[in-house]
């Protein structure tokens, strides 16, 4: 069950104390994992009785939002103009005034300036969750801009990773900085829970016959993902696997990046894999995509701040490989729940991938127990909201104290 967060009401009678209004502010409601966090979190406050607001530009997370009982509050906080965000400093004083908001928490750059300076405005903690290591951290004006999701009362990384990249670049006093890995939904992705009818349907539109080896890569078609890592490892794979037929499955969107997207095409011509490399796009039933897998391919060539895909994969039990940097390093149990590689090199990925491939049906049933129970005891939502509401905590406390 969740846990309250309580703000203390030093001038009610008797020192009364009543569930905390959380205001969270990022730039906008669509897909991402800032967003899936940002819903996560607020169904959290809000489940333990608390209020929770959400401002941004908004986006087709908003209707969720409502189903459970969470605001959204529409504001221009994805424009960096320094005027808008100016302004969104004094929409954002009116909001925390009227609503009686005990804490605001920033999950992006530009609508973290203009919440520090609200919060500062009027008293209350203001709370950052770095997501990712962004860029320009080498220059020092691109630093001073990124810095500011360092400069909460209480600061949530996403990652050990992460956690030292910002001690690094930053530095931040240790008792203002959390640890808090992003959330799996263990129910959602629950290989229990997937019937046969969907694996079927995907298995049909994918054109799957279930005799073929399955390596799938999901994620955004973007190059740093590594897609070319992943495509060159095949040749190799498939000289070793011999008589079994091998698909590989790309599934994301490109997002536009048509022109990478055709370069990743024309790799697959070059090396006469058109019959094994799929561009299926985007799946709107990842845990029956999941579950359609016999490996999970992460073999992303920069490293990822967290990374949803390896734990997500564990949670429905599929080995996953991995390159060994950024959040892979802490969901992925080597040897145990996945395979971890060095980016870019070819035969080692190529090596693992038939490893995986060739795991007994015990071995593997062993692999996806291990996985799972390593998703459920360290990264599910539960943990996440757990973590996430003993920070909110610890500001009220900070700021409380220091009033006193």
């Amino acid at each position: 069950m969740t846990e309250t967060v309580y703000r203390s009401e030093p001038q009610a009678q008797g020192g009364d104390y009543r569930p905390a209004v959380i205001l969270q502010v990022l730039p906008e409601l669509d897909a991402g994992g800032v967003e899936r966090g940002t819903v996560d979190i607020a169904r959290a406050i809000v489940d333990g009785g608390g209020k929770a607001l959400v401002a941004s530009q908004g986006g087709r997370l908003e209707r969720e939002l409502d189903r459970f009982g969470a605001k959204h509050i529409t504001l221009p906080l994805k424009s960096k103009n320094i005027l808008t965000m100016r302004k969104n400093i004094d929409a954002l004083v009116k909001l925390i005034r009227e609503e009686g908001v005990d804490i605001i928490h920033a999950r992006s750059r530009a609508p973290a300036w203009s919440a520090y300076f609200a919060a500062r405005k009027t008293g209350i903690p203001f709370v950052t969750t770095f997501h990712g290591t962004y860029s320009g951290y080498n220059n020092p004006f691109k630093r001073r801009y990124n810095a500011i999701m360092t400069m909460g009362d209480q600061v949530i990384a996403i990652s050990k990773h992460i956690a030292n990249h910002i001690n690094k670049y930053y530095k931040v006093d240790p008792d203002r900085l959390n640890i808090v890995p992003r959330g799996t939904n263990v129910d959602l992705f629950n290989p229990e829970n997937v019937s046969q009818e969907r694996l079927i349907a995907l298995s049909n539109q994918w054109r799957l016959n279930g005799e073929e080896y399955v390596i799938m890569m999901p994620g955004r078609i973007t190059r740093w993902k590594g897609h070319g890592f992943l495509i060159g490892s095949l040749p190799a794979v498939l000289e070793q696997l011999g008589h079994r037929k091998v698909r590989c499955l790309i599934v994301g969107s490109d997002q536009g990046r048509t022109g990478y997207r055709e370069e990743i095409l024309s790799q697959t011509r070059k090396l006469g894999l058109e019959d094994i490399v799929h561009i299926v796009d985007h799946c709107n039933d990842m845990p029956a995509a999941y579950m359609l897998a016999d490996v999970v391919a992460c073999p992303s060539m920069e490293p990822e701040a967290f990374g949803r895909v390896p734990s997500e994969a564990q949670a429905m039990g599929r080995p996953v490989v991995s390159t060994a940097h950024g959040g892979a390093m802490e969901t992925v149990l080597p040897g145990e729940t996945g395979w971890l590689v060095s980016p870019g090199e070819v035969d080692q990925l190529s090596r693992a991938l038939v490893q995986v491939l060739s795991l007994t049906p015990e071995k593997r049933a062993k692999l996806a127990v291990k996985g799972r129970d390593h998703v459920i005891a360290e990264f599910s939502l539960e943990q996440m909201a757990e973590r996430t509401l003993n920070v909110y905590a610890k500001a009220l406390k900070r700021v409380i104290r220091n009033a006193a």
